[in-house]
């Protein structure tokens, strides 16, 4: 096994996740850039101080992930429960946007979008660090830094593409005013590991909203799409992934104003075609352990059966994100439905179930092929690996060192 001793070492075994973090902590000297094979890394990569690469190797995704424990307080109620699978949870169950525009546009029900504008007019922040399409390069994800509910909409429904929200983390920070982020659970986790080395992180960054994330596709993802539907990568005006219904269609706008659809089924019944990153599948976190509130879909056995009125099924992690969804319930913005137990959890998220059980044997894997695992202290994976049958866990411990020796040997993603 080999330590993890820069940044390019994550780059090299493909565990970078592109989230953009050096880019912030390096004030831009090292920026995020489109890969060969769709992804985006740091580069150039010996541009680090001693002291950035250091701090960047304690936040790194592709280094280390880890739950955020609550701030304890003389007055302060008792943790939360923690479940084997779905971690600290003080309320589990369904929810949805009560603005039926919002909860059509948006990915499922809107949750996030209706929790980050309640955030900004309830006042508790002055801004929403999140993502949208880049408007000059349609293909292209950016960070943006939204100061009113309805920009943060402007941006809603997901991105199912390359993705670098923490390049806008030192930006936020700079401000010294309080920002809430909507990003991935693996960069909400480089979020919370970043407060060691800076710590207006916690002091000004009070609300991390998240979803339950299935894994970053690359841009061959979107390429391979545009190819099946004939359209010219110069062609296209906009992508639209999720939203304006549940699931909703994947719909590509073109520059003469065309709109070309694909359902969700479609576009996603062949897993060979997610091209998903590397790191997504050793991601010890795809939960969101590390935020207040974490969003998923809510489809009895994993999958949509057609089109239907968006609901989002919720963990809401801490006292600041009951807090947050009291207030929106409040506020006539949100809606909480039936709470669920854990193991009814399981069922609309069994995917994620099997992922997590599955991490002990491949990351067993990954020392068999050299490369050091995502160090995932507090995430009960050893606890959820002996759930395997030593046939199963066999068969994940070769497939993972299989895939990774082939990129350390051939440099295929």
């Amino acid at each position: 096994m080999t330590s993890t001793r820069s940044i390019a070492d994550v780059v090299a075994d493909d565990l970078c996740i592109g989230c953009g973090l050096c880019e912030s902590v390096t004030g831009g000297r090292v920026t995020m850039q489109p890969t060969a094979n769709g992804s985006i890394r740091p580069s150039p990569l010996d541009r680090f101080t001693v002291d950035e690469e250091r701090s960047l190797l304690r936040a790194c995704p592709g280094v280390v992930a880890a739950p955020r424990p609550e701030r304890r307080e003389a007055t302060a109620p008792e943790p939360p429960p923690v479940d084997v699978v779905w971690g600290a949870n003080r309320w589990m169950g369904l929810a949805w946007a009560a603005d039926p525009e919002v909860r059509f546009r948006a990915a499922t029900g809107g949750v996030l979008t209706a929790l980050a504008g309640q955030a900004l007019d309830g006042g508790r922040v002055a801004s929403v660090l999140h993502v949208g399409p880049d408007p000059d390069h349609p293909l292209r994800n950016r960070w943006t830094l939204s100061r009113t509910a309805d920009d943060v909409a402007a941006s809603s429904g997901s991105r199912y593409a390359p993705t670098a929200p923490l390049a806008g983390l030192a930006t936020a920070l700079d401000r010294g005013e309080p920002f809430a982020v909507i990003a991935k659970p693996c960069d909400l986790g480089a979020v919370h590991l970043m407060a060691a080395a800076d710590p207006r992180v916690d002091d000004l960054c009070p609300i991390r909203l998240t979803m339950v994330c299935g894994g970053q596709s690359r841009a061959t993802k979107t390429l391979g799409l545009l190819d099946r539907l004939g359209i010219a990568p110069d062609d296209v005006a906009r992508i639209d992934y999720r939203g304006n219904g549940n699931p909703g269609p994947t719909r590509v706008t073109t520059t003469d104003g065309r709109h070309h659809e694909v359902t969700y089924l479609e576009m996603w019944e062949d897993e060979s075609t997610w091209a998903v990153e590397t790191r997504c599948k050793f991601c010890p976190d795809a939960l969101g352990e590390a935020s207040d509130v974490a969003a998923a879909d809510a489809w009895p056995g994993g999958a949509p059966t057609g089109e239907d009125d968006g609901v989002n099924a919720i963990v809401v992690r801490t006292r600041t994100g009951r807090e947050l969804v009291d207030e929106a319930v409040a506020a006539g913005r949100l809606v909480l439905g039936a709470p669920i137990d854990p193991r009814r959890f399981d069922d609309l998220q069994p995917h994620q179930v099997r992922k997590k059980e599955a991490l002990a044997a491949r990351y067993r894997g990954m020392v068999d092929a050299g490369v050091n695992p995502i160090a995932a202290d507090g995430l009960r994976l050893d606890e959820l690996g002996r759930r395997l049958t030593d046939d199963q866990a066999t068969a994940q411990r070769r497939g993972a060192a299989r895939r990774l020796r082939t990129i350390r040997e051939t440099g295929s993603r």
